[in-house]
């Protein structure tokens, strides 16, 4: 779909639960792998210690600060979908929150951020080093979990989306502050560092069932288009949520010259006056007081925020397409049911 194309209408089937609270989906994929998930934090709590005591002091800092767990919780929840009556979903899902936690810590040091969510991020309290050496350090763990695991084929699968979410980040920063950056361009990126490992997550929990390779792929395709929608709105919140309900600043994606698919839209479709403005903000980075509110405005008065969130129920509808191979029972319901979680956050 082209930037200047119309968003394709959703059929009505996209809002998949007509649960008034979303918030209910999360609990309910919670409730459903409770035992699981409680392993799962008694591991992660234990493989982040070290002797070096900054390690798991840092470590703690950012898991104090919250987090839903969606990743490790999809790892569970397709796991228990396939049948799987072991224990290794439990330390792959522990992995999958590792290499996730480490990213975090190298995107706030990167971005500069001074917030994650809602608490002083652990580069703004601890430095960058020790940030971007502790993200080292759990990626390194989560490897040694891998390797523990013994397949190689779950080894391939999280190692390669480790690279992808690398190669995002990287796309990310050469096409910052670009304003010829194209959709497709903008597609790779957060395909790369968000739904690489949302597609990770939940194909291994396939894998370690020992399932049909048509589940795995299906599994895999509903964890990448979940991500690509968990992306999208997350993208269309920086405009128009509260910190608070953010858990992060305000605009932060604009005074940073992020070129996200509402900037995009909007740019895509202004009139020359309203194009002189994005590139002075974006790429040249000269903003002044008042601008983030006349981003927001131009936004509003061309409909990209709402696009971008009728983009993300989009790849919701795959993701729920994607589990259609697996019958009907409470894992497929949960998982379905969090696809409206995330889309949901941008009420």
């Amino acid at each position: 779909m082209s930037a200047t194309t119309a968003p394709v209408s959703v059929a009505p089937r996209q809002v998949v639960s007509g649960a008034r609270d979303p918030e209910h989906a999360l609990e309910a994929l919670t409730a459903l792998v409770r035992t699981d998930l409680e392993a799962c934090n008694r591991l992660i709590v234990e493989r982040m210690q070290s002797p070096v005591a900054l390690i798991p002091q840092l470590a703690a800092h950012l898991v104090a600060a919250g987090g839903k767990r969606i990743r490790p919780l999809l790892t569970l929840a397709a796991a228990k979908l396939c049948g799987h009556e072991g224990e290794r979903h439990i330390a792959l899902a522990a992995c999958v929150e590792f290499i996730h936690t480490a990213t975090l810590l190298h995107d706030d040091v990167v971005d500069e951020s001074a917030l994650r969510r809602g608490a002083p991020s652990a580069n703004a309290v601890f430095g960058n080093k020790p940030s971007v050496l502790v993200g080292d350090f759990l990626f390194a763990r989560a490897f040694q979990i891998m390797v523990a695991d013994g397949s190689l084929r779950v080894l391939d699968i999280l190692a390669t989306a480790s690279a992808t979410i690398a190669e995002g980040e990287v796309l990310q920063l050469v096409t910052q502050n670009d304003t010829a950056t194209t959709e497709e361009q903008y597609l790779q990126v957060i395909e790369g560092k968000t739904a690489a490992l949302f597609a990770a997550a939940t194909e291994v929990g396939a894998v370690v069932a020992d399932r049909p390779q048509a589940e795995a792929e299906a599994l895999r395709e509903y964890g990448r288009s979940l991500g690509v929608a968990f992306q999208l709105v997350d993208d269309a919140l920086d405009y128009s949520a509260s910190q608070a309900a953010l858990g992060k600043t305000v605009g932060d994606d604009f005074r940073e010259g992020k070129i996200t698919l509402p900037v995009l839209l909007a740019f895509n479709s202004a009139e020359e006056e309203e194009k002189v403005f994005w590139r002075r903000v974006l790429e040249e980075r000269e903003q002044a007081e008042g601008d983030l509110e006349k981003a927001i405005a131009l936004m509003q008065s061309r409909g990209t925020l709402d696009a971008t969130i009728e983009r993300a129920r989009e790849y919701g509808t795959r993701a729920l397409d994607s589990l259609a191979i697996f019958p009907d029972g409470p894992e497929r319901r949960a998982l379905a049911g969090i696809v409206e979680f995330c889309i949901a956050r941008a009420r």
